[in-house]
């Protein structure tokens, strides 16, 4: 199979992957001096992987800082991605990738994703022959493999994956409240990618950061079982457990999260029987309980004409959903919705773009009026 020569290559990152969405910010701008000190943890616990984007605005020149103009190249791995549907013309996006190698400072990418492929965001890669375009890099050395992340459902990963065999590995979105979900198909996409021998790499393993904090049924269930580990901790290594994952991607934010996650996975070891039932019981416990699954991507409000707050709305919405309302969630919602966007309550046009490019498949205009009617009472 195309992905099974890296492998091995993959593997030796321990199973952790520093994912660099979510970096620690500090009067409005990423903490590059907090990203040093967590990056030399991360090192010097044996770890090497690190995922950034195009598309995640300063944390291609924060890791260029942090990582790669104090340690030799040679020490670690640096993946990044092309989000040609953010682009106009085929000039534009393959433009991306000396973009990515100028911020980074790297001199080549050693894993150069595809992003956010499914629905019509694949079309563009069609379109602008970014396919091939991967190819060609790859052979030039300017990246040393290339694969794709995906949000959508299995069947289209299996048409892509028939399509594209030259592809080398894929990164899922896999976690366990997700894992029977009708509409993220955690489980689903996971098997169809080990069908075709791909190494799967997980991106959003603690649901951007709701199953770190989950409802009191749910920590009650892991508690239980728990004997003081994280919750955080359950997350990451349902993934990493499965077999034909390399690699974990966990989005942290802080030192504490960078911590809590080297506590568990510098010498990680699978989930034996009785923890696997514990996740079992965990998710139907969750599954019973009316959260919106929003993972706080904001590709939503890439693409807003109102630049409405949706993420922050929802992450508002979901405590009153999983915790009642609160002076606390009314807090939240005025916070971070002034902090992300304007009032979904009254200036939402229900235009539907947000939905076009929603990874979660969220009924997000439905969902904004829900929470307008919460929040913006007439």
């Amino acid at each position: 199979m195309a992905g099974s020569d890296i492998l091995p290559r993959l593997e030796d990152t321990k199973k952790l992957g520093f994912g660099l969405m979510r970096l620690p910010r500090k009067e409005g701008q990423i903490d590059v001096e907090q990203v040093k000190t967590m990056v030399d943890m991360f090192m010097e616990a044996g770890l090497t992987y690190f995922d950034t984007a195009w598309a995640y605005p300063g944390s291609e020149e924060a890791i260029r800082q942090a990582l790669v103009e104090r340690y030799p190249r040679d020490s670690f791995t640096l993946a990044t991605k092309n989000a040609a549907w953010r682009c106009e013309s085929r000039e534009d996006a393959i433009a991306q990738l000396e973009t990515s190698l100028e911020r980074t400072g790297a001199g080549y990418i050693d894993y150069y994703l595809l992003h956010n492929l499914g629905e019509s965001r694949t079309a563009y890669f069609d379109r602008y022959g970014i396919w091939d375009f991967a190819k060609e890099m790859k052979k030039a050395g300017k990246v040393k493999h290339i694969g794709f992340s995906f949000h959508s459902r299995a069947a289209e990963l299996e048409k892509i994956l028939e399509e594209h065999p030259e592809m080398e590995f894929v990164q899922l979105q896999i976690n366990w409240a997700d894992w029977e979900s009708p509409t993220v198909e955690s489980r689903k996409c996971y098997e169809t990618a080990r069908r075709y021998g791909k190494p799967i790499i997980v991106m959003e393993p603690v649901k951007g950061g709701m199953l770190a904090n989950p409802p009191e049924k749910v920590r009650d269930i892991l508690n239980r079982a728990g004997d003081g580990k994280s919750y955080a901790s359950w997350a990451v290594r349902f993934a990493a457990s499965l077999p034909g994952v390399a690699t974990v991607l966990s989005g942290m934010s802080n030192i504490e999260q960078m911590a809590d996650n080297l506590s568990y996975m510098k010498d990680f070891r699978p989930l034996d029987e009785s923890e696997k039932k514990t996740i079992s019981d965990a998710r139907i416990a969750l599954e019973s309980m009316p959260i919106i699954p929003c993972t706080g991507c904001d590709y939503c409000a890439k693409v807003c004409p109102n630049d409405i707050g949706i993420s922050g709305t929802f992450s508002a919405m979901n405590i009153v959903n999983l915790y009642g309302y609160s002076e606390f969630a009314k807090s939240q919602e005025i916070w971070l919705v002034k902090g992300h966007g304007r009032n979904p309550g009254t200036e939402c046009i229900e235009c539907g773009e947000c939905e076009k490019v929603c990874p979660q498949h969220i009924d997000i205009r439905e969902e904004l009026k829900k929470a307008g009617a919460v929040f913006y009472p007439q």
